[in-house]
């Protein structure tokens, strides 16, 4: 897919009928399907590889990896199909996380495991998959990330906050190579393409989370009419994260853009609420939360809280106190700002935490946030003068105080991005699909906020959301057995629930 190709999938009156190949789906209808080898992993699983094009524009050309893992279903003879499960990012590794998480039964539970395969991958430029890598060793990863500048509080952090954001941007343009030009979420789209191809259904089942439910909107928008069910949960503003509305792909970071800041807030107002509420179950619910809160920043604005021998920093504790997409971790968070309060009223002597740099010499697997940058900067489109940055952070926490700045500077090194991917997805989002898509968002999600996910559930042709009354970033953490009922009764049926359908958490955050 080149430019000339996206110009005309573009093109609403040029997209074809379904099952007809568009300039959109050419190149995977060119491509081999993958033959895949299902080996016996990690006990209960199987793994297998699939070998896909690193380039759609030459289908029959360089061949990339990408690694698998299933969790065959447990009734045979109920089972529907594959369900493919993106877990969001991007960047972490799908093997590991199926792995780790098919036994949470509150996003898997044995009736959905009965009748489903469950299959995800690592997809292109993660992990096992053809990784972007920017450091030679696990050492060189290491000493950067251990070095790097926390988000700049205020303005005489941001120089070096800017110098670091460019030295990765360099570093993925001259290591990572060919896959950095192809990793662009358009590019996965297809892959899945190919791997539902490959499991042999006729259509997809797919259950996409976070960033997950880009990728959903993409492949739903490539590929309207090989849709079975889509589950998005913790859901996206599609065409604020690619384009931005109006001129904000040029003029306004791309968590400005979505709202995240304000997400994040109300959340932090959700907490304390909720800290409140719980008396001694929370230790920083004392006295009034919302004041203490206030008297930590104006402390902290002056110089760094020094707690058990940690230095926290303005912007470390407004990164610890926005941290709220798991209430699980919540009472941690309290018992910290509680630490910091006592110690704003009792200082201590401020000694200095060493960090930690690794000085093996050996590859490595995990590229987390090398994949992250990759993949969003190839997608999206983003500001590149610092100086918008730096406006921008004034005004963002003007706008949204404490949070403000996290939307502002958390994708930086995409200003400075010059590695792109031709073939990247920029619209449309409304196609017809061969099924309705559920949208599954928590009321109080700091990550992909409520209002994002209506938004983007209104771009798409037929979609509908279901409330979560709590918080949490989606339902791996927004934990609700009602929620996963919903999302399987819809998977088993690919029917809608009742519009006006709605679940609560199972319990509160502090207990």
């Amino acid at each position: 897919m080149g430019r000339v190709a996206i110009a005309v999938a573009m093109s609403v009156g040029l997209l074809g009928a379904p099952g007809v190949a568009t300039a959109a789906s050419s190149g995977v209808d060119a491509a081999k399907t993958p033959q895949l080898q299902w080996t016996t992993c990690e006990t209960s699983f199987q793994c297998a590889t699939a070998k896909v094009p690193l380039d759609y524009d030459q289908p029959s050309g360089a061949q990339i990896d990408l690694a698998l893992i299933r969790l065959p279903a447990t009734d045979p003879g109920k089972r529907i199909g594959s369900l493919f499960v993106n877990f969001g990012g991007p960047g972490g590794s799908g093997v590991e996380r199926l792995s780790q998480r098919a036994s949470w039964d509150w996003l898997f539970s044995p009736e959905l495991k009965a009748r489903f395969d469950l299959v995800s991958w690592d997809p292109r430029g993660i992990a096992r998959s053809a990784g972007v890598r920017c450091f030679p060793t696990l050492a060189e990863q290491e000493a950067f990330y251990g070095s790097r500048p926390e988000m700049p509080g205020v303005p005489s952090g941001e120089a070096a906050f800017y110098d670091n954001a460019k030295q990765l941007a360099d570093k993925c343009r001259a290591q990572a190579g060919e896959i950095a030009k192809h990793v662009s979420t358009a590019n996965t789209a297809r892959d899945l393409e190919l791997l539902r191809r490959a499991v042999g259904d006729a259509k997809l089942t797919y259950h996409g989370i976070s960033y997950g439910t880009q990728l959903g909107a993409i492949y739903a928008n490539l590929f309207p009419d090989r849709i079975r069910a889509m589950a998005f949960d913790g859901s996206m503003d599609f065409e604020g994260n690619i384009n931005g509305h109006g001129d904000e792909g040029t003029t306004k970071p791309l968590d400005s853009r979505q709202d995240v800041p304000r997400g994040i807030a109300e959340t932090f107002e959700y907490f304390l609420r909720q800290c409140t509420a719980a008396g001694a179950k929370c230790a920083f619910s004392s006295g009034d939360p919302k004041a203490k809160w206030e008297t930590i920043i104006a402390r902290a604005k002056q110089a760094p809280i020094v707690v058990d021998g940690t230095s926290w920093t303005y912007s470390g504790i407004i990164n610890a106190a926005g941290d709220l997409s798991i209430p699980s971790g919540y009472a941690d968070t309290a018992t910290l700002l509680q630490s910091l309060y006592d110690a704003v009223t009792t200082p201590s002597a401020a000694r200095t935490a060493a960090v930690r740099v690794a000085v093996n010499g050996e590859p490595y697997l995990a590229n987390r946030d090398e994949a992250f940058n990759a993949i969003q900067c190839s997608d999206s489109k983003f500001p590149t003068n610092p100086t918008g940055y730096s406006a921008a952070a004034v005004s963002e926490d003007q706008r949204v105080p404490y949070f403000g700045r996290i939307g502002v500077f958390d994708m930086m090194s995409c200003a400075f991005w010059q590695v792109r991917d031709q073939d990247r997805y920029t619209g449309p989002w409304n196609r017809k699909t061969s099924a309705p898509i559920l949208v599954l968002n928590a009321r109080h999600d700091p990550s992909t906020p409520l209002h994002g996910a209506y938004d983007g559930a209104a771009q798409l042709a037929n979609a509908q959301v279901t409330v979560i009354e709590g918080s949490g970033h989606s339902t791996m953490y927004a934990v609700s057995h009602c929620a996963e009922k919903v999302k399987r009764d819809y998977l088993f049926t690919g029917v809608l629930p009742p519009a006006s359908t709605s679940c609560s958490v199972d319990a509160p955050p502090f207990g």
